[in-house]
């Protein structure tokens, strides 16, 4: 007796089929029942008793009828000592609970949530431009409740909110150590120790205008004046034209100055030679000394009062 392959059971024992009218031998009904006892052997036992020595196909699939939910790798409707291997979709219709790696062939698909108590690895290196492609993709939010690190580039097509009540941390460095510029970077420079952002041509920092000791502009430019004395002045206004500075001679132009506790005071030394210029006249209270090696040059039509 024998399975033929395909799981067809085969009589093959000697003196089988029986004959009628003929005996029956000892010998060949003792062979027979020996046959049919090694043959039982292999089949499936529904009590669990025997446990199958070779993969078994079923063509129409594994149904239980357990309900019970898996807690643990011996617990819930089907139970293996040995990993898993799934051709096709994988459908969870609650918990997924994972102790170790899930290796998915093609779609998982869970309508609940998925506990994972290890790390998730996706061995997929495709860059994400949007939100239907890179190596993981959701319809949804994404809650992430401790660190996220992102090893390249954060992309955020909509709002970016940050709701801690503690800081947001820069990116940092000296100013050798720049990256590639692009209109509207910002981070904190090392080397200048201020904040400092792109605007598209240049770097250049945010928060205050950076300062310079300069005594080389021979333009007139607009000096600054604070909203407020202490604190965070969050207006700076200018004079426009009426009021004018010109670093390379320190001129300082007003259209009317007002001296409101009523005295104006000049030196009584001219240190640096100064030339009144064509369509201006100077005053002075003296006495009026000209250090050595400096002049007073009024122009034509101007004039130089000494009082």
């Amino acid at each position: 007796m024998s399975y033929n392959g395909s799981g067809t059971f085969q009589i093959n024992t000697a003196g089988q089929p029986v004959i009628t009218g003929t005996v029956i031998s000892s010998t060949a009904f003792n062979a027979l029942t020996a046959d049919l006892a090694t043959g039982l052997s292999t089949a499936i036992t529904k009590d669990g008793q025997t446990a199958t020595t070779a993969r078994i196909p079923f063509a129409a699939g594994i149904s239980s009828t357990l309900v019970t939910d898996s807690s643990s790798v011996s617990t819930g409707s089907i139970i293996t000592a040995g990993g898993v291997g799934i051709a096709k979709a994988v459908y969870v219709g609650t918990s997924a609970n994972i102790g170790t790696s899930a290796t998915i062939g093609t779609t998982l698909t869970v309508t609940g949530s998925s506990t994972f108590t290890g790390a998730i690895a996706v061995d997929s290196v495709t860059d994400s431009s949007s939100t239907t492609t890179g190596s993981i993709q959701t319809d949804g939010g994404l809650g992430v409740a401790k660190a996220a690190y992102i090893g390249t580039t954060l992309n955020v097509a909509g709002l970016a909110s940050f709701t801690a009540t503690s800081a947001v941390l820069l990116a940092k460095g000296t100013t050798g150590e720049r990256p590639s510029p692009a209109s509207g970077m910002l981070r904190f420079n090392t080397t200048t120790t201020e904040f400092e952002g792109y605007n598209g041509t240049a770097w250049s920092s945010v928060g205050g205008a950076a300062l310079s000791n300069d005594t080389s502009t021979a333009t007139n430019v607009f000096p600054l004046f604070a909203n407020a004395t202490t604190g965070t002045a969050s207006t700076l206004f200018t004079g426009n034209a009426f009021f004018l500075y010109k670093p390379s001679t320190g001129e300082l132009q007003a259209r009317v100055p007002v001296a409101s506790n009523g005295i104006v005071v000049n030196s009584q030394s001219v240190a640096t030679s100064y030339t009144i210029a064509t369509g201006y006249s100077g005053t002075s209270a003296g006495p009026i000394t000209i250090a050595s090696g400096q002049s007073v040059t009024v122009s034509s039509g101007s004039r130089w009062v000494v009082l």
